[in-house]
């Protein structure tokens, strides 16, 4: 990152929406040029995104009704916390995981931190994976009401996103995210560390 002044500049801004998941502000700007112009901006909390994997490289996804679209995907557990803002990370994760599918990891694996939208958007989330896993008990919140929870072959899940079955960007981006560092399929070796 370099320490030039930035190429766009906040002269004021306002906010125009605001509900407990949400709030979108639209700012007036300056471009380097000197033209004026409005951004509208989504803010949300970051969230995290779970690949919970079993030792056969079998993965857990939850398939539920996704309001904005009207249809139902299938896609990696995932969730934040608006009402623990200050928890770290991988306590969501942990959380997210057994609300959404009632499992309990032992091992859990940070892969990084993408952005989700940086277009219009400041909302990041966490990659994990999640293995050593074991059943619990599933506690979904009332807006997940009808999700379920199965396990897929890995060779399913390739199918079902190359046959767009699954179209969730987040679930895509962070399958990539592990694919590339080799932390999916699982890896034999030494027990990787906690984050």
């Amino acid at each position: 990152m370099s320490n030039a002044s930035p190429e766009i500049v906040t002269t004021s801004t306002k906010l125009v929406y605001a509900n407990r998941w949400m709030q979108v502000r639209e700012d007036a700007i300056q471009r380097r040029d000197g033209s004026h112009g409005i951004y509208g901006v989504v803010e949300k909390p970051d969230f995290a995104i779970i690949a919970p994997i079993e030792p056969d490289g079998s993965v857990h996804l939850v398939e539920q009704y996704r309001y904005p679209v009207q249809a139902r995907y299938w896609e990696f557990p995932q969730g934040t916390w608006e009402h623990a803002p200050d928890a770290t990370p991988l306590d969501v994760a942990r959380g997210e995981l057994q609300e959404e599918t009632g499992l309990l990891a032992s091992r859990m694996t940070y892969a990084g931190r993408l952005l989700q939208a940086y277009g219009y958007a400041t909302q990041g989330f966490h990659v994990f994976l999640a293995e050593d896993l074991r059943p619990g008990t599933a506690s979904p919140e009332r807006e997940e009401q009808g999700l379920v929870s199965r396990a897929f072959a890995p060779g399913e899940f390739v199918s079902m996103t190359t046959n767009g079955i699954i179209v969730d960007a987040a679930t895509l981006a962070a399958f990539c995210l592990l694919q590339l560092k080799g932390l999916w399929p699982p890896q034999a070796g030494p027990a990787r560390p906690d984050r």
